[in-house]
Order: structure tokens, then sequence, then C-alpha cells
């Protein structure tokens, strides 16, 4: 076997490994997973759970037609015709810890339930997880593009998953009252503002990346034309910032440096932060390309207190309440409420469905929410993880305070006329 093979398996091996001793010491700390190992996918809330005083807390005082779920990942196999593509090497027991996500995220969507229609089953189980949520909530459906090279190139082998925009936007189409979609579009493809416009007119409500698994640099001078077109059909780009877990990133995580968006920020776009870089280490850039590693947050902090960026930079809450977020970061977000106009809600589904991503023991040691309400929670994760999140974040507390009704009604900042400048080309390339 080439010696570059070996190299790259024993990376993903000792990554799985770092992935198990993490593990054993959060074990060590206190009974993990207490949430379990596997999502059981039950049906519709029992009465009395949904009735509960925790649940009509969750909506009190939020207009449900306002509120939008901004980041949840549609996925599937393609084995509906989507076009929706998995690296096979998630498939492959070689690749232990890829091999696993795959797993989780199935049994997390309860797709895993029916072989040979995955892709159908993912959009079943979300359209029953949204009607459990009261009328008129909304969940943004994320496409998901290749990793591609800096000529413009797909390079399949770095690329874990691609979800079409095509796909997106069809299954948005088809449950207008469920769902709206976040295009994703690689600024180095040679049409990326062609696919650009065409996913504006066919309503897209916003770009997502994720740069170190697509392998994109947010400085790099080859985004101008992108931002550009982003500002003109004023789109705003959700990109996560920090360290990525979730998908492969290897060699390219600098590449989510917070500090990396001063350049969209300076053309004008509107920028989202996602999991408010809560995770992680990067170069202070600030300090030269060579600088000390600080916390992906505090830059992130760096950014958002800078006056320029006031009307432009925006944070998602996403996966913030994770066992490995669920800390300093989350409690910084609630506590800065002069903060919370520029929060947006989402629940980066399917992750609240994998069981052990969460550790209510957790949010209760640390006073995040009282230890009834865990018990509540705990109870509607088996039934519906997508209330649940919403759930567990409405309840949060942290020295009194809470997050303010407008971070989960998101609609006003995704719910734009379109430019009356904007020249947009009809078809939707994938």
């Amino acid at each position: 076997m080439p010696r570059s093979r070996i190299n790259s398996r024993r990376r993903r091996l000792l990554a799985a490994g770092s992935v198990v001793l993490g593990a054993a010491a959060v074990a060590a700390w206190r009974k993990w997973p207490d949430e379990g190992l596997v999502n059981p996918c039950r049906a519709a809330l029992p009465s009395p759970l949904a009735d509960h005083e925790v649940m009509q807390a969750t909506w009190a005082g939020l207009d449900p037609a306002r509120v939008w779920d901004c980041h949840a990942h549609l996925i599937g196999t393609g084995d509906s015709g989507s076009g929706v593509w998995v690296n096979p090497r998630m498939e492959s027991w070689l690749n232990p810890f890829e091999y696993a996500q795959r797993l989780f995220f199935l049994n997390a969507s309860c797709a895993h339930r029916d072989p040979g229609r995955v892709d159908a089953s993912f959009v079943d189980r979300l359209l029953n997880l949204v009607e459990g949520m009261r009328p008129g909530m909304k969940v943004m459906l994320l496409a998901f593009d290749h990793h591609v090279r800096p000529d413009g190139t797909v390079a399949a082998e770095d690329s874990t998953f691609f979800t079409p925009n095509a796909y997106a936007a069809s299954v948005a189409h088809a449950h207008p009252d469920y769902f709206e979609w976040a295009a994703s579009v690689h600024p180095y493809r040679t049409d990326s503002v062609a696919a650009l416009e065409a996913a504006k007119k066919s309503g897209a409500r916003a770009v997502k990346w994720l740069p170190a698994a697509m392998g994109i640099d947010p400085s790099s001078p080859r985004c101008d034309p992108f931002y550009a077109a982003l500002k003109r059909l004023d789109l705003p780009l959700i990109a996560h910032g920090g360290m990525e877990r979730a998908v492969r990133g290897e060699g390219h995580q600098h590449l989510g440096n917070p500090l990396k968006f001063r350049r969209p920020l300076d053309h004008g776009v509107r920028v989202v932060i996602a999991h408010c870089a809560s995770l992680g280490e990067d170069v202070d850039l600030d300090r030269g390309p060579n600088g000390p590693m600080v916390l992906s947050f505090s830059l992130f902090t760096r950014l958002m207190e800078d006056a320029r960026y006031e009307k432009l930079l925006f944070g998602d809450i996403s996966a913030m309440t994770q066992l490995n977020r669920a800390g300093e970061a989350l409690a910084a977000v609630v506590e800065r409420t002069e903060w919370h106009p520029r929060l947006l809600n989402g629940s980066d589904y399917p992750l609240p469905g994998v069981m052990p991503l969460f550790s209510l023991e957790y949010m209760v040691a640390n006073k995040f929410v009282t230890p009834e309400a865990a018990r509540v929670l705990s109870e509607v994760r088996r039934h519906n993880p997508l209330l649940f999140d919403l759930a567990l974040k409405r309840n949060l507390r942290v020295n009194g305070k809470s997050f303010a009704a407008s971070v989960f009604e998101t609609r006003g900042f995704f719910d734009r006329p379109a430019p009356a400048s904007a020249h947009l080309s009809a078809a939707v390339p994938a």
C-alpha cells in the first residue's frame, strides 16, 4: 500500500481514537451518554408531555409564523434519484469514525428504518417533526456543495457529501408550509455567479458554506465576484466558523478562522457565522500569519465588537447546546443581551437526534436548566429532536438571563424582497 494511503488511514484512525478518548474523559466526569446511544424515533408527543408547563414556556411570547429554524441539513443517499451523493468511504469499516458518523446520522433522522428509500424517509420524518411544532413554524433546508479545487474542478475524494441546490429547492417547493431552503455554491466554480442567481430566482433564502469541508478560503480575492453577487442579490452567507467535527475537514480547519470573514463583510455581505465559532482555536491573524493560537470564539467576539460590522455580522446558535460546546461560549451568548438582535436560531438537524451529542445532566450541573426541565426535555427528545432543540434553548438560563424571542423569530432576517436591480437566470444548477 502506498505510504500516502497508509498515513491517511493512520490519521483517520487516530482521529477516531481521539474521539473515543474524549468520550472516555467525559464518562469519567459523569455518567455518559446520559441520553443513550440510539434515537428511539417515537411518534407525536403524548398530551401530558405536550401540555407540560416547560413546553408551554417554550412557545410563550413567540409568533410561530416568524420562527424559522435557519440551519437544518438535507441529507440522504441519492436512492430517490435526487442527486444526493455520499462519499463511499463513509460506508467502509476502514474509516471507522466516518462509518460511525453515517450510522448516527441515519439513526438521528430515523432514515435507517427504510432501506432503499432513505431520501424519502429523511424528508418524511422531518415533515412529521415540523407538524409537531406550532403551525406556521418553518425549517430552512441547506444544500451542500462539493469540495472544489482552486482551478474550479470538483474534488470528489475530498468531499464528504453533496446535496444539490435543485433537490433542496424541489423539497421546499413541494412543502411550502413547512420548508424554506438555502443554496450552497462554491465560489471557485466557474459558474458560481450564474448558479447563485438561479438559486435566488428559485427562492433560496441564503447561501451555506462549510469552508473546511469545501476547501473555501473566505479571505481569498478569488471570492470577490461572488461576494459582489451576494451583495447585489441581498443573499446572506451562512458559514461555519471555528473547528469542524461533524464533516471531514482534514487539513483545512484554518479556513474556518472567523477573521477570514472580514473580506465578505467589507464587501457589504451579511455574514452569519454558524455556531458563533464556539469550538476550537485559530491563528490570531491580526498579529500576523504566524500569530498565536487563540479561541475561535474570541475572534468571533472581536468581530462582533467591531462597529463597522454591526449591521452585517451575525451568529447562529446552532449546535451550541451540544456537550462539546455547552460551556463558556454558550453562557456568553446568553448573557450578552446586546448581541441578541444579531443572533439567529438553528437546530443543525439532524444532530439533535444524535443522542450522545447532548448531556442534560451537564446542563443541570452547570445550572443552565432546572432538573425538572431536563426531565421533560429528555422525554421530548425521544419523540421530536427538533422540538427538543428549540425547547432546550428557550428554557436556558444563565445568571437569570435567557435568549430574547428575536433570536428565534428569524423570518425577518431572511424574508426580504428581491432587489429590483437583480438580473436572474432561470434554471437552478446543482
